[in-house]
């Protein structure tokens, strides 16, 4: 089998059906990152799942007005959007994210799908696992639905479908790759917290070679993670950070979001920015920061668009408020450490 044959076989898929498909159009060898658009920087800050939270995106521009020093790129990887149906919220997520290097991930590319000629339908994008409930399931597809329509009815939805999906970055001597899902999939699951475990006896490392990288950066599985491991083709350091989510919950207990910031060494966070575990990379730093928005006056713009009973509020309500059953500790794995 050709090592393309091979790759399209080995692809992780989830069962057929809207919001559990790997639509075509989203897979891709790792070998794509070598030619994705690049970026050289100083501090590079990697930012997954703003997911339409409008107070998260000032306190990211607040945190990122405070860097005194070097060259400073954001990469926003994609599902900036989410419960920002109503068009004033989508459009200053819209006008926010436009300062930066965009991303688009599974929402923005089901923002901008055409319909089906063959009536078949990726849902939300999200390619759920059969783990998740299927009205969880169900619950994101209508979302996606309903945030469709404010996309189009502002004209957003052409531009969100023309977003790159993968990027790289230089930071010193550090090569990054930044991808929504995993080395495989713009929806993909391999980086999630419970499965990188599985992914590296799963060739992950050699995703690492044909990506020609040192750092994966990566959000889509909600819940962030950092770990790190050797490869076994040169010995080098690896690592992988998914920042889980800016703009909602990721802890027991907490209501920050987590956003990544890869600074070379000597550049620190700047004032007030709040390290959660970081970890030494090839002459980097490469942190997680909590990203502590006003969580208030979220839930106060959360409650607008999406009241009690709505798709929105039954799936996603209680996370916000309170955080998920997930604990800070079991996010900083390998060589990272808790700050």
């Amino acid at each position: 089998m050709s090592n393309a044959a091979e790759f399209w076989a080995n692809a992780a898929t989830a069962s057929d059906g809207p919001g559990r498909c790997c639509p075509l159009d989203y897979r891709y060898d790792a070998s794509a990152l070598r030619v994705a658009p690049a970026l050289n920087c100083d501090v590079l800050w990697v930012v997954g799942g703003l997911y339409g939270n409008t107070e998260a995106l000032a306190c990211l521009q607040s945190l990122i007005d405070r860097e005194s020093q070097g060259r400073i790129e954001v990469v926003v990887n994609g599902d900036f959007h989410w419960f920002d149906v109503d068009p004033h919220e989508f459009m200053a997520i819209e006008d926010g994210v436009a300062r930066w290097r965009a991303m688009r991930g599974n929402v923005e590319t089901e923002l901008a799908r055409e319909p089906s000629a063959d009536g078949t339908d990726a849902g939300c994008g999200c390619a759920y696992p059969d783990s998740v409930d299927q009205a969880d399931v169900d619950r994101s597809n209508a979302m996606i639905g309903r945030l469709r329509e404010t996309a189009r009815s502002l004209r957003a939805d052409a531009a969100l479908g023309a977003l790159p999906m993968l990027r790289r970055a230089q930071v010193g001597a550090l090569r990054v790759g930044c991808v929504h899902g995993d080395d495989q999939s713009l929806s993909g699951w391999r980086l999630a917290h419970d499965a990188l475990s599985s992914s590296q006896a799963q060739g992950l490392p050699a995703a690492f070679d044909a990506a020609q990288i040192d750092l994966m950066a990566c959000s889509h599985t909600c819940l962030p993670v950092g770990e790190t491991f050797v490869s076994p083709t040169d010995g080098r350091t690896l690592a992988v950070i998914n920042n889980g989510a800016a703009g909602m919950a990721n802890f027991t207990g907490s209501t920050h979001g987590v956003v990544t910031r890869i600074a070379l060494d000597g550049l620190p966070p700047p004032a007030g920015a709040r390290v959660l575990y970081r970890t030494s990379l090839a002459g980097c730093e490469v942190s997680a920061i909590a990203l502590d928005f006003d969580a208030g006056r979220f839930l106060e713009r959360f409650d607008r668009q999406w009241p009690s009973g709505s798709p929105g509020a039954v799936s996603y309500r209680d996370r916000l408020a309170s955080g998920p059953a997930y604990r800070l500790a079991a996010a900083a794995r390998g060589g990272f450490r808790m700050a």
